[in-house]
């Protein structure tokens, strides 16, 4: 299919992103998610606003936070130094996100706005506690990642809001990360995916964060889970727990890609890889 007719606007300004966005048109930034949808005519917006050539890119460590601004490519933020030494959760993760093409296209602030409930870096900001700065009409705001995402496809933004940036709080550098993503092909989106950061004193767990994409209408903070795991040995019998708490937490629904009990179960089986890989550094 073909997409249906639509006037073009090129933004010069996020000012004028935003009044676009006030009269109804909707935000092209990479295209990796829209252009589909336009093709597939499961948008057909009036008015599209090519916001790409805004000066909102860029990856930096403001003290104990990395900036990213919205327009960010993904494998910019993936290759970025500052990103792998700052935060080596998110650029290992971004290695998940399609295809290097894709990356190449996509940014950063289209991938977390498009709120796709198997995205890598919707779940990913949730475990690093991200905020984000969104532009509208009334001026500039800030909101955190557990408040952001309320649907498949659905976030906090108002519809003459622009996704203007990222900020990430830093790890502590002693902190472990692990990913475990199932999915049909690689790259593909995920069917299920657990991403964890661990902070370990002597052997003990002083600090746990688990997300999980895939297994409820939005990313998910395993928080019981976690607090299981805090102050706790991470022995074979604590694992489990862990594992188990986090597939609780899930609210996964039947579709074409797996049932949701099979996205529960694996829930665990990834929550326990997740760990490990963790703890071995």
């Amino acid at each position: 299919m073909k997409a249906a007719r639509f006037d073009y606007v090129r933004a010069a300004t996020a000012d004028m992103a935003v009044d676009a966005l006030a009269r109804g048109a909707v935000a092209l930034a990479g295209g990796q998610s829209l252009i589909p949808l336009l093709n597939t005519r499961s948008r057909r917006p009036e008015v599209v606003v090519d916001v790409s050539r805004l000066p909102l890119t860029g990856v930096e460590q403001d003290g104990s936070t990395l900036v990213l601004g919205a327009l960010t490519r993904l494998r910019a933020a993936e290759t970025s130094p500052v990103v792998r030494r700052a935060v080596p959760l998110l650029a290992e993760a971004l290695t998940h996100v399609g295809h290097v093409s894709v990356r190449n296209r996509g940014t950063v602030g289209g991938s977390v706005a498009h709120a796709d409930p198997a995205a890598e870096l919707p779940a990913v900001c949730l475990a690093l506690d991200a905020v984000f700065t969104a532009q509208g009409p009334s001026g500039t705001r800030e909101v955190a990642a557990r408040d952001f995402f309320r649907g498949p496809h659905r976030t906090a933004l108002a519809s003459d809001e622009l996704l203007t940036g990222i900020r990430v709080p830093l790890p502590p550098p002693t902190a472990r990360h692990g990913i475990a993503e199932l999915s049909r092909r690689p790259n593909d989106l995920a069917i299920t995916a657990v991403f964890t950061s661990v902070t370990l004193t002597d052997r003990v767990v002083a600090e746990a964060r688990i997300a999980v994409a895939g297994a409820a209408p939005t990313p998910i903070r395993a928080h019981a889970a976690e607090e299981l795991l805090r102050g706790q040995a991470l022995t074979p019998d604590v694992l489990t727990a862990a594992a188990d708490a986090a597939a609780a937490a899930t609210d996964p629904v039947d579709d074409v890609h797996a049932p949701a009990t099979y996205r529960r179960d694996m829930t665990a089986v990834l929550t326990r890889r997740a760990l490990r890989q963790a703890v071995a550094g």
